[in-house]
């Protein structure tokens, strides 16, 4: 394991974190065009869902806020392979890629700076190479620090907080940066109807006038020509009906029926409580574990982002995250027995008769 460090040495801004005599604006939402575009949120405001922090921490006015009287680190649980994050944040800490050994604080004196964080991952896996670049600049929102980063294999992202301190998180999300599209809009190349089983060959595949994937009827089985194994998978999709269900399956079995882990698609939840979903929910990985909330609405699009970096499996619908899960079972070539590692095509499911779907701007960022 090569080790990365990109220190965060932030200035001080005009403004302050937040006015006293007024309830604070929501900062950590995404735009509709940045949910399009494939942002998603690495803090909720609510929860610290999504990281695993050792040492003092709280959630408090909308806002993580880390440190105390010993040392917190903050450390993202999923990967990506080329992105771009950004946040706003205030305080004493630094941003660790790897597992480095050495940090670099920074007074802010409680006020806000803006951060890009730019990751490029080149070479060979193994390859030693990293570089690290700062850039500052002044705008009236705040002061703006970009870091380049390049390294040859993804790395974990930490916040880290000496004891003492303590780092007030604003905002924070992220972009991948290299996806490449699977499905071109104007016809089904890189795609291919499963007909291993004529029962289960129902469904009517069709690209629109708009250029959307149309899948009526089922059940039926739709499958890349590719095959993948880690990947950052980004699609819109859109259900033409009431708590209509579909999902994309990944690491498939090559030639078997949609034996692989299932990214869920049903946005029907139950009593009125989106925390409580039916039949697992969109975002989850069925059968497996359940959304922590519905998100999206039937006859709305919404965006879905699916990242599998060997054991750990995350999933955010409209930049919202909704499942953090590690698959500590055992391993199998079966994903319905245990832990599958290998690659394997994806797969869009046709559910049943009543399917009515359509799905969009299907891409995907392999990870090295």
């Amino acid at each position: 394991m090569y080790r990365l460090l990109a220190a965060l040495a932030l200035a001080v801004s005009a403004a302050p974190a937040f006015a006293a005599d007024a309830d604070p604006p929501k900062p950590n939402t995404l735009t509709a065009k940045e949910i399009a575009d494939g942002w998603v949120l690495l803090f909720d405001g609510e929860t610290t869902f999504g990281w695993k922090i050792d040492g003092p921490a709280e959630v408090k006015n909308g806002a993580l806020v880390l440190g105390g009287d010993k040392t917190t680190t903050a450390t993202l649980t999923s990967t990506f392979g080329d992105y771009e994050a950004r946040m706003e944040a205030g305080g004493t800490g630094s941003i660790v890629l790897g597992a480095a050994t050495t940090r670099c604080n920074v007074e802010l004196h409680k006020q806000m700076s803006l951060v890009t964080l730019k990751v490029v991952v080149t070479g060979p896996r193994g390859v030693s190479g990293t570089t690290i670049q700062s850039e500052t600049s002044t705008r009236p929102e705040g002061t703006q620090t970009t870091i380049k980063a390049t390294t040859n294999v993804p790395a974990e992202l930490r916040l880290v907080v000496p004891a003492g301190g303590t780092l007030t998180v604003k905002s924070m999300k992220r972009k991948s940066g290299n996806s490449v599209p699977l499905f071109t809009g104007k016809g089904l190349d890189g795609w291919k109807v499963n007909t291993a089983d004529p029962k289960r060959a129902a469904s009517k595949w069709e690209v629109t006038k708009d250029g959307e994937l149309s899948v009526k009827n089922g059940p039926g089985d739709l499958v890349t020509e590719k095959e993948f194994d880690n990947f950052v998978l980004q699609f819109e999709c859109k259900t033409l009906g009431k708590a209509l269900n579909s999902g994309i399956f990944f690491r498939c079995i090559p030639g078997q029926y949609q034996n692989g882990y299932e990214a869920q698609v049903q946005n029907a939840y139950k009593d009125g409580d989106r925390t409580k979903p039916a039949d697992f929910g969109t975002g989850a990985i069925y059968r497996r574990v359940p959304a922590r909330k519905v998100v999206s609405n039937d006859n709305e699009w919404f965006t879905m982002t699916v990242a599998a970096n060997g054991r750990r499996i995350s999933t955010w619908v409209n930049g919202y995250q909704t499942v953090d899960w590690l698959d500590d079972r055992k391993e199998s070539d079966n994903p319905r027995q245990g832990f599958r590692a290998a690659k394997g095509p994806l797969s869009i499911q046709g559910h049943d008769p009543t399917t009515d779907i359509l799905f969009r701007n299907i891409r995907i960022a392999p990870l090295p």
